[in-house]
């Protein structure tokens, strides 16, 4: 029987008893995974979602998933203040997610988290009223928006020697925009802070209102390269809502689409960071190893991104890949790294570049392959499986935290996903799932955790009493990630920087929704 991941244990909290409650939850060993914020006209409801972790005798799990160990389901805490009053007590002084949640929040509802340390906007535009909100009920005609004149608050280093260095937003490739500003003593960077959300780009407002089934697109395009992350965490988000059961192969073809997702994005990035330390080679037979990858996607899904297998309660393939042919990749991919790292310059290069210490990882909240890289031993397929990954799964760990850590990461877990593949599709024996598509009819509230590649996200959604979706709220890992770069760039010096930030490879989509 395959894992399922338990729904989450909500209840109501005063405002005043908020920090207490939290308190203890992250003191039990809990993460705070989501801050969601309701506009209930007149009332505002904010959901402090907080992930479970693994940990023996808890007896608030369900299943062990074949994990082992007792799992301990999500928690809720849901606090109602009015509308006139609009302010909850910050809980920036117990988690540092926390204090990034808060910004959001009041950046886009205008409920106030009152004593936070860092008060100044997150991702609110300069040129936005004061009084507009876009994410309240209220915001549904836009305003007339003045010129964006006002600065922006970055904290100025003074000292002999020091001077900045400005990149971004708009950069040489084709990314979305993101600004870099460095404060430096000769090459070496003293503090360098990121701005980010130069798009709002209203993604959770376009969910709303929907059905569920018709949404699905919607969701795999909130990160271009993570559609299977995406939509899989919105599909189980929808089917825990509505009481959906999923059948057990349909189960497996979902983790099958998450981890070929998985490989072809990794081998992506060990091919760029190779070419960020000029071994443009290794570049070259990477992207060849990836375009190999998606035409196999395309094969098996019928799109090079593995769009249009997801539905409400259901998965379906057009066919199953050779597990032979991911093996062979796998091997040829092990090659390519062996010839990398065996090349001194790029290995001189890799070592102890920009290093996240595991302490340092924990503080930032950092998910996914930035923090297992730097020690931090966190994975959802493990932690809340949704599928029976079998005795090829592993959970890859490094502890050097540098640009060979984050490096080493991606390449191990090439080869598990290519090993956990083959396990799978035996064990189809020849399914490709059923494809059932659901229409949810009654209203309910879910929540649902994807070790997508990058990292754990989340999708928590609400559906109103004629099953649309009544809001989504969205955490992908790069929300959590991105605070982490600055951190790992203390004394690393400038030319060093492209290829940290290969190393994270955070999404500023997944960021600025």
């Amino acid at each position: 029987m395959n894992a399922r991941q338990p729904a989450a244990v909500s209840r109501a909290v005063d405002r005043l008893d908020l920090v207490r409650e939290a308190s203890a939850l992250l003191d039990a060993g809990r993460r705070l995974a989501m801050i969601a914020c309701h506009d209930d006209d007149g009332m505002f409801r904010i959901v402090y979602l907080f992930a479970g972790e693994p940990g023996a005798g808890d007896t608030g799990a369900g299943d062990s998933g074949g994990t082992g160990t007792a799992r301990r389901g999500p928690v809720e805490l849901v606090v109602a203040v009015p509308a006139d009053d609009a302010w909850v007590p910050s809980l920036a002084a117990l988690s540092f997610p926390a204090g990034q949640f808060e910004r959001e929040m009041f950046d886009l509802y205008g409920v106030l988290p009152r004593d936070h340390p860092l008060p100044h906007r997150l991702l609110r535009h300069a040129h936005w009223p004061h009084s507009w909100h876009p994410m309240r009920n209220d915001a549904r005609v836009i305003p007339p928006f003045a010129p964006d004149t006002a600065a922006y608050p970055f904290v100025e280093v003074e000292g002999a020697g020091v001077y900045e260095v400005a990149v971004g937003p708009v950069h040489a490739g084709i990314i979305e925009p993101g600004h870099f500003r460095f404060s430096v003593v000769g090459e070496t960077i003293v503090r360098m802070e990121t701005r980010l959300w130069f798009l709002h780009r209203g993604v959770e407002k376009l969910f709303e209102g929907r059905r569920p089934e018709d949404a699905i697109a919607l969701a795999e395009q909130i990160t271009g390269d993570t559609s299977v992350g995406h939509s899989l965490a919105f599909v189980m988000a929808v089917e825990t809502a509505a009481g959906v059961e999923v059948p057990d192969d349909d189960r497996l073809v979902r983790a099958l689409l998450l981890e070929l997702e998985r490989m072809h994005n990794h081998v992506t990035d060990l091919g760029a960071l190779a070419n960020d330390a000029a071994f443009g080679i290794a570049n070259i037979h990477a992207q060849r190893i990836r375009e190999r990858l998606m035409r196999l996607d395309r094969a098996v899904a019928g799109h090079r991104l593995l769009r249009g297998c997801l539905s409400i309660g259901g998965a379906r393939l057009r066919s199953l890949p050779d597990p032979a042919a991911l093996l062979a990749i796998a091997h040829e991919v092990a090659e390519l790294v062996e010839i990398t790292l065996t090349h001194p310059v790029v290995l001189d290069r890799f070592s102890g570049t920009s290093q996240l210490h595991a302490e340092q990882a924990r503080g930032v909240g950092t998910l996914g392959y930035v923090a297992r890289a730097s020690g931090v031993d966190v994975d959802a397929r493990r932690e809340l499986p949704f599928a029976e990954l079998g005795d090829s799964f592993e959970v890859v760990v490094e502890t050097g935290g540098d640009v060979l850590a984050r490096y080493l990461v991606r390449a191990r877990e090439f080869g598990v996903s290519a090993r956990v593949c083959a396990d799978l599709i035996a064990r189809l024996g020849g399914s490709t799932g059923r494809g059932a598509a659901l229409r949810p009819a009654a209203a309910g509230t879910g929540a649902a955790f994807v070790e997508a590649w990058r990292g754990t996200l989340v999708h928590r959604v609400e559906l109103a009493s004629d099953g649309r979706l009544a809001r989504v709220k969205i955490v992908d890992p790069s929300f959590l990630n991105w605070p982490a770069l600055p951190i790992a760039l203390a004394d690393t010096i400038v030319p060093d920087f492209p290829l940290t930030n290969k190393s994270f490879n955070q999404s500023y989509a997944g960021n600025d929704l």
